[in-house]
């Protein structure tokens, strides 16, 4: 083999070499090349529905592709995931709240995704304020009077929560309080708030804009926030801390996903996207309206806000005695 070969061949392998990253780079730029979907656990009408939907509007716009939302609820969110992860394409992308998932290991045994692997944290968007309610009926005037009436009439009331990471933390409270409820189990949550306006439940755990309608009905009272902070929508609310019952206390912190081996380049540009758009005062307004508060962060800072769920969840599982499946 003649020297200039050898030469012609050490600078195709140097240039493959260097050619290499600034390929996956223009991959990254160029994406989205066609329509992207947001898959949720949820269905249509929840806030992270809501939200989603004015977040795809206007990513759209930036992107030159449709966004579209498909709604996936039921199975505590594996439905959901099991969509996402089967379908192994960087334009199908999963949104929802993070809780949907933190608690399956306790909860589900042989999950079919791995979380670490198969959920790539892309942007942190938001953190669905969840509220406590109860029936106005009932004439209930505090989370603590719900417990002392809970406790004088052990097995009389029953409750209503959002399966997964919500549920962990309601059961958590009933025990720390030394309750005896029935949980309802609800196909569709909304129903259950309907059922707590009339009384036919006595507490119920959710998103607010699950409760806001029944709420300006004046069928549903509130008690705590779940949340670190009050809400400027239930200014009078106190959260579950300064209620006096920190058990009670979660976050419904809401992400943007994407599958296995997605570059970490492309995530963080999508989020910078993300964040840009959520920057927009109009949508910014529009999005607080759902009763979310925006939380804008990248990967890390997703990832970060998983692993804090997660060791709460731990703790809770410990409390109740309940082991990984």
């Amino acid at each position: 083999m003649t020297r200039a070969r050898l030469l012609a061949i050490g600078l195709f392998i140097v240039l493959g070499a260097w050619g290499t990253p600034a390929l996956a780079q223009k991959s990254a730029q160029a994406w989205p090349q066609r329509t992207v979907k947001f898959i949720l656990p949820l269905g249509p009408g929840s806030g992270v529905d809501l939200t989603a939907r004015l977040l795809a509007e206007k990513l759209q716009t930036r992107w030159g592709q449709p966004v579209v939302i498909e709604n996936r609820p039921g199975g505590d969110g594996i439905v959901a995931i099991g969509a996402f992860v089967a379908a192994v394409d960087d334009h199908q992308l999963l949104y929802g709240p993070t809780g949907s998932f933190t608690a399956h290991p306790y909860l589900h045994a042989n999950l079919p995704y791995d979380a670490k692997l198969d959920l790539l944290p892309i942007a942190r968007v938001s953190s669905t304020i969840i509220a406590v309610g109860v029936p106005a009926l009932a004439k209930i005037d505090s989370l603590a009077d719900f417990v002392e009436r809970a406790r004088a009439e052990p097995g009389k009331f029953n409750g209503a929560v959002v399966p997964g990471y919500t549920e962990l933390v309601f059961d958590g409270f009933v025990k720390s309080a030394g309750l005896s409820l029935a949980k309802v189990p609800y196909r569709d949550v909304v129903q259950a708030a309907t059922d707590l306006g009339e009384n036919r439940i006595q507490i119920m755990v959710s998103a607010l804009a699950i409760l806001r309608p029944q709420v300006d009905a004046k069928r549903i009272k509130l008690v705590a926030i779940t949340g670190r902070e009050r809400t400027e929508l239930a200014p009078d609310v106190p959260t579950a801390v300064e209620a006096g019952f920190p058990s009670m206390a979660a976050e419904g912190l809401v992400g943007l996903f994407g599958p296995r081996g997605m570059d970490l380049g492309l995530r963080e540009r999508i989020a910078a996207d993300v964040i840009t758009a959520i920057a927009d005062p109009e949508l910014a307004a529009r999005l607080v309206a759902t009763a979310q508060v925006l939380k804008p962060g990248g990967p890390a800072e997703l990832s970060q806000s998983v692993a804090e769920q997660t060791e709460q969840i731990a703790a809770i599982a410990k409390t109740l005695g309940i082991a990984r499946k």
